[in-house]
């Protein structure tokens, strides 16, 4: 059986690995997991086949003897949420998060609302590649459906009430919520904390007509002249479910992720010393930032770093490009929650740009060759081969693909995605030109590989 848990959870195009018998057998192998009693937290987004993979994984989930309680069309944040505050066992978000709208997968969270480890998902693909009849319960101990629509409401009123304060200057913002889960969540929120709130894209649509739902600066760069017309200050984009979180202003457009995270660590560091959990692919204004302000970073794998919090003591976030998690908030990876933190220091500090002057802002890439999902894997281990052999005054990091760093402080990182046929670059460098001799000089590698794979390269998506 392939492996289905990728870099955050399960996803793939429908029918083709995602189904509704793999969603029935899913809910099934989690009741057995969890010992067949007890209750599953059961959310969805607006994808057109997310209702129907939830109904299949409830209806295997009931089979096994749990307890589904359904919150219906919700953004995954709020499932993680409410699995933590019902004490279920787990919690499933039905959601292919920021992928294309013919593709759906599943995240699967603990009882606190963390994501699965990679240990965890491993044994429950095990308990997949063996279902038995043994899984299901008899007729007087099966699981029934519970609907409870109210912890979406208690999810508002709690991140309201953490932010709630008055106001000390007025700022209008521009939500996009990408035709997604969050269409009627993050401006509810933002308005009520007393932001003047504009909306696009705030319609739940499973086809994504407005825009992909992935919100890189390439997808966004219309909301940079809607900035200007509306005479708006910042502007908040979500991906499909939620859990990413994307930022411009009118001054300086898109802000780069790495900046985003170090204020939020420049932040938390201001108040006490910990640790800073960060990805692979952060680069060096986040290293600078917990240098300055006295804290420790700890790297990881991409949609893993919520690993390392069952590590550690005293974490003070855990952070991705796009995706955060806040101790003080919760366990899981929530965009609705930046959104609302960012307000909140908008409305009381200042502007997004004023937070921002002391955090660094060097040039940086990230680019995305698709590929045949049959020739990736090839392509990728030959690039990886050559990666490793590279000489000279260079580190090199494998624990996420293959990261090189060089003692001009610039950076390349190579790695295949773990949801896409993918082959993704993350570059960083002290200058424009630099950045663009590294972008190509990996670029010209690909294609020297893929060329004699025979593979096809059909779309380059970032430059």
């Amino acid at each position: 059986m392939p492996k289905l848990f990728g870099t955050a959870g399960i996803r793939a195009r429908y029918l083709k690995k995602v189904n509704p018998q793999l969603a029935f057998n899913l809910g099934l192998a989690l009741a057995k997991y969890n010992d067949s009693s007890g209750k599953l937290v059961l959310g969805h987004d607006v994808r057109t086949t997310s209702p129907l993979l939830a109904y299949a994984l409830a209806s295997g989930a009931m089979s096994g003897g749990l307890d589904v309680l359904i919150l219906g069309l919700a953004p995954t944040p709020i499932v993680a949420y409410s699995t933590h505050k019902t004490d279920a066992k787990v919690g499933v978000s039905v959601t292919a998060s920021h992928n294309p709208s013919e593709d759906n997968g599943f995240k699967v969270y603990d009882s606190n609302g963390m994501e699965y480890t990679v240990e965890m998902e491993e044994e429950i693909e095990e308990l997949l590649e063996n279902i038995d009849k043994d899984y299901y319960v008899p007729w007087d101990r099966v699981g029934k459906p519970i609907s409870i629509p109210n912890l979406i409401e208690e999810y508002v009123e709690e991140l309201i009430d953490k932010f709630k304060m008055m106001p000390k200057r007025s700022v209008r913002v521009i939500v996009d919520c990408a035709n997604g889960a969050a269409y009627n969540i993050t401006p509810r929120i933002l308005r009520s904390l007393g932001a003047k709130t504009l909306t696009i894209h705030c319609n739940p649509d499973g086809f994504f007509p407005g825009r992909t739902p992935e919100p890189r600066p390439d997808v966004l760069n219309y909301l940079n002249d809607l900035l200007s017309s509306l005479d708006a200050e910042v502007a908040f984009a979500h991906d499909g479910d939620a859990d990413r979180l994307s930022v411009l202003t009118r001054k300086q457009g898109f802000i780069k992720q790495d900046r985003l995270i170090a204020l939020y660590a420049k932040l938390k560091l201001s108040d006490r010393k910990g640790y800073i959990i960060v990805s692979i692919d952060v680069g060096g204004a986040v290293e600078e930032v917990v240098e300055r302000y006295g804290g420790k970073i700890i790297r990881w794998k991409l949609g893993k770093t919520h690993e390392k919090l069952k590590e550690r003591t005293n974490v003070l976030l855990a952070a991705e490009p796009w995706k955060l998690i806040d101790p003080d908030w919760g366990l899981w990876v929530d965009g609705i929650y930046q959104a609302a933190w960012l307000t909140n220091l908008i409305l009381t500090h200042g502007s997004l740009d004023d937070l921002l002057k002391d955090i660094p802002n060097y040039p940086s890439k990230r680019v995305s060759i698709k590929f045949d999902e049959e020739k990736i894997a090839d392509v990728y281990k030959d690039v990886v081969e050559d990666l490793l052999s590279v000489k000279g005054n260079v580190r090199i990091t494998t624990i996420d693909g293959v990261r090189l760093d060089y003692d001009d402080y610039s950076w390349v990182l190579v790695r295949k995605s773990g949801t896409e046929p993918k082959i993704r670059i993350y570059v960083e460098a002290r200058n424009r030109q630099r950045l663009k001799e590294l972008t190509s000089r990996v670029l010209e590698l690909i294609k020297k590989h893929a060329d004699k794979r025979g593979a096809k390269m059909y779309s380059i998506e970032g430059m």
